[in-house]
């Protein structure tokens, strides 16, 4: 996906960059790629597959909810930034928070964001589990996103927690995902989620399986998840 098709299917879904957002973009990835040599943030670095996998792939959870009604946002295990940052870039609104275990990760983050100059942006080093223990962060979120982290039986431990009642958590995943959205159901309703829908739909060009998962937050989870760090993938709630 070159640059021209990122920007002319974002303006097809409303999205309407301007000159300096579209440049942030760039800068994003030429940073990306530079970090890469020295610190493993992505296997995908040539220019127009990022654009199309990781940026435009970021930005679809818009096409299916209102990003403009949409204030404070949470990002676990985001990785080298997906989707919250190309989400913030769209949508420079919004208030984001990024959890990563990693801290070589966090320190990119870091970079990215002052060069980027984005405001309302707050980076966290923090296992997931114990982000949402902490009770400042509780119920906090009108969204929460998660791409490419767990099995959904796993991510809605840790991102139900710290999603506001009538907020939304919304996992990006490949295709054909009934099997783990069924397991998964249980976790769903004890940790006070209701799924919504999930939207399949196939990515431009290379017409690869995509899901967006939205699932409603309709009641307060239980203090005792998340569990202690490590539970949740080794134990998942069935």
């Amino acid at each position: 996906m070159n640059k021209k098709l990122f920007i002319d299917l974002l303006v097809q879904n409303d999205i309407h960059l301007t000159e300096y957002q579209a440049n942030q973009f760039q800068l994003y990835y030429n940073t990306l790629v530079e970090w890469n040599k020295k610190v493993n943030l992505t296997a995908i670095t040539e220019e127009n597959e990022v654009y199309l996998k990781h940026f435009y792939d970021s930005i679809t959870p818009s096409f299916f909810l209102p990003f403009h009604d949409v204030n404070t946002v949470c990002d676990i295990g985001a990785g080298a930034g997906f989707p919250s940052i190309p989400l913030k870039i769209c949508f420079p609104h919004l208030h984001i928070t990024i959890v990563d275990s990693l801290k070589k990760r966090v320190h990119f983050l870091e970079y990215l964001v002052e060069l980027l100059q984005l405001t309302n942006v707050k980076l966290v080093h923090s296992r997931a589990e114990d982000f949402g223990q902490k009770k400042a962060n509780r119920e906090k979120f009108d969204v929460v996103t998660a791409r490419a982290v767990a099995k959904m039986a796993v991510l809605a431990e840790y991102c139900l927690p710290v999603c506001n009642i009538g907020g939304m958590f919304i996992s990006l995943k490949g295709m054909n995902i009934d099997e783990e959205l069924k397991q998964a159901k249980k976790a769903i309703r004890v940790l006070g989620g209701e799924i919504v829908e999930n939207k399949e739909f196939l990515l431009p060009i290379e017409k690869s399986e995509r899901s967006i998962v939205l699932i409603k937050k309709v009641s307060k989870t239980m203090k005792v998840y998340p569990r202690k760090a490590g539970t949740p993938a080794k134990n998942p709630i069935t």
